[in-house]
């Protein structure tokens, strides 16, 4: 299931484990998960200094900032990342999802104006799919797109859009047409957040990470914003999907929520750490699966729900068997002095509801694996 890694993989698993394990990098990280609620980071230090080394996007042309090289370094970088408890979602976000669409389909324009500063570390990216009472069903989308001269005005409302306050820009679906067919008539638009016709309001929840309702209140977009064809952004969104619904980023959560809970479980534990430990296996060899089949150039939708679905529910598993072995002090966050493990787990615990809804929820994965594999009626 796992590609085989080169010695020049290998190697370079090796250098990113060396530099995240130096002691400024691991004091930045520690700082990063004690500031006070509301002021959470954006991007750190660490991501400029992999931005320098062509690490950060690596997979991407050296052109646009990045090193060349295939998905199964950028898959190697990403889980070292999320192992050693640098702060993911922003480069996830801006790199993982918004970056690769512009890389995939974005115009030689496009990707001259935007790919190198995510890149580097210096600029970052939203999503703005969900809306309210809508959530991620972009069939049933409501913002609008109304047409201004060559251009369009944008007016609607997004909703759960994660670390928007810091970000430059966002990837926004919008409706620029009606008609029989749902999934036409919709755009993808690369928008500016910090202008005029643009409102971030908190949504505070139980997580770590802030997310935000982003109100488009006629902010104008050109036709040099448009990502892909008018009227066809579904498609795009939907080939971009696949890479988002890897699952390596939640394996990742889970083998290090793991790996703290083993060191530091009261005896008499072995035989509920060895049934975790199975299910973390597995879900990294399913996370890799997919990786796998997008180096080979073969995405493969139903696998990619497979893995989502389980490698978020495993994370979920084993954040809620953290609190379940070591009791009510596993709740204690990293600003508390008692807290066990630097609150790992007090912050995966409250993670984890979200990693089983973001991407597409498990309700959903499960109905399309039923659906589109088993041949199971919808």
């Amino acid at each position: 299931m796992m590609p085989v890694p080169t010695p020049e993989q290998e190697r370079f698993r090796a250098d990113v484990c060396k530099l995240l394990c130096e002691d400024e990098v691991r004091e930045e990280v520690a700082q990063s998960r004690r500031v006070p609620y509301g002021e959470e980071t954006g991007v750190c230090e660490v991501h400029r200094r992999l931005g320098k080394l062509g690490w950060l996007a690596i997979n991407w042309p050296e052109r646009y900032g990045g090193s060349g090289a295939t998905i199964v370094e950028k898959a190697i970088l990403t889980e070292e990342m999320i192992r050693h408890g640098v702060p993911d979602n922003v480069h996830q976000l801006g790199i993982d999802i918004v970056g690769s669409a512009i890389n995939l389909f974005g115009t030689p324009e496009q990707k001259e104006r935007f790919l190198p500063g995510l890149a580097r570390g210096e600029t970052t990216a939203n999503v703005l799919f969900s809306e309210p009472g809508v959530g991620s069903d972009l069939a049933s989308l409501t913002t609008r797109a109304e047409p201004d001269g060559d251009g369009w005005r944008l007016y609607g409302k997004k909703i759960y859009n994660m670390k928007a306050q810091h970000s430059d820009f966002g990837l926004c679906a919008a409706r620029t047409s009606t008609g029989p067919v749902n999934y036409f008539g919709i755009t993808l638009f690369l928008v500016p957040l910090q202008s005029m016709g643009v409102v971030i309001e908190p949504l505070w929840n139980m997580s770590e990470e802030r997310f935000d309702c982003v109100t488009l209140d006629g902010i104008r977009v050109g036709p040099e914003d448009v990502l892909g064809d008018v009227d066809d952004g579904w498609q795009v969104a939907n080939n971009v999907l696949p890479l988002e619904r890897t699952g390596l980023d939640h394996s990742a959560k889970a083998e290090r929520t793991l790996a703290a809970l083993q060191e530091h479980a009261p005896e008499g534990c072995e035989q509920r750490l060895a049934q975790l430990e199975t299910r973390v296996r597995a879900a990294r060899l399913l996370a890799w699966r997919c990786i796998a089949n997008l180096h080979e150039g073969k995405p493969d939708e139903v696998q990619s729900a497979t893995a989502k679905w389980y490698t978020s529910e495993t994370a979920k598993e084993v954040s809620l068997a953290a609190v379940e072995l070591l009791g009510p002090q596993a709740l204690l966050d990293a600003r508390d002095p008692s807290a066990i493990a630097e609150g790992v787990f007090d912050s995966a615990v409250r993670e984890a509801p979200g990693l089983t809804l973001a991407q597409g929820s498990s309700e959903i994965m499960l109905f399309f694996v039923a659906t589109s594999k088993l041949g199971l009626p919808s």
